[in-house]
């Protein structure tokens, strides 16, 4: 395991803590703890791969450090919750956790959990957001200009188009259902018109494949929404 990967450990309690943080050490992993929401902020920088985020934290509670995280980076965050947080979980993961896990949870089970999660991170290594521009896999965009490319082949999009392909790049796992697309694209209340987003979404595709017709960038979820395709 590449020991330069850095987790944070946000947990309140120290028995916990302390253990959780050498079974990370154990198994190759740089464990960083905090006590705290306060501390965690303090604590958070670029150089965290991971976060382990308790949910019932003294002062500022996970939820509220979880967005706070959020406004900068879209590091992997997995919660860690008691049996009676069900709905404090919940709204974690509407927030933008990328899972959870039940204490007492098994170690081995939770060493599985961060592995997969940094595995689908990694997959996204080549998204990037630099300054108004984003980049997944060949397809680059840019908000100040709102100019499109595949490889060196320039894309035409209407407004409403590129913001939609804007929205999905900036959060490239998240899976959009058409309300969010609409309510934000749109900026008005979506009243179930399900044929307008289809009708975007499918000229996108549709400009997207003309210029490489070998990849897909778009995919379905269906019974959901929208996300990009891995």
């Amino acid at each position: 395991m590449n020991n330069r990967i850095s987790i944070l450990v946000i947990e309140d309690d120290s028995d916990i803590s302390n253990m959780i943080c050498d079974l990370l050490e154990q198994n190759g992993y740089n464990a960083k703890p905090a006590y705290s929401g306060t501390e965690a902020l303090m604590a958070f920088d670029n150089k965290i791969n991971l976060v382990l985020l308790d949910l019932m934290l003294p002062g500022i509670n996970g939820e509220m450090v979880l967005q706070e995280i959020r406004k900068h980076s879209n590091v992997p965050v997995i919660g860690l919750s008691a049996k009676s947080d069900k709905n404090s979980t919940i709204n974690l993961l509407k927030s933008g956790a990328d899972d959870y896990i039940v204490k007492p949870f098994n170690n081995d089970e939770l060493l599985a959990r961060i592995e997969a999660q940094l595995r689908r991170y990694n997959q996204f290594s080549s998204f990037e957001n630099e300054n108004n521009k984003l980049t997944y896999k060949d397809l680059s965009i840019d908000a100040e200009t709102y100019s499109v490319q595949v490889g060196d082949t320039p894309v035409s999009l209407t407004k409403r188009e590129f913001l939609i392909i804007e929205l999905l790049m900036k959060y490239p796992k998240k899976v959009f259902t058409k309300s969010n697309l609409y309510e934000h694209v749109w900026n008005d209340e979506f009243l179930g018109d399900d044929n307008t987003v289809n009708v975007h979404i499918s000229n996108i595709r549709s400009k997207l494949a003309k210029a490489n017709p070998s990849e897909e960038y778009i995919q379905t979820v269906w019974g959901i929404g929208f996300k990009m395709k891995e």
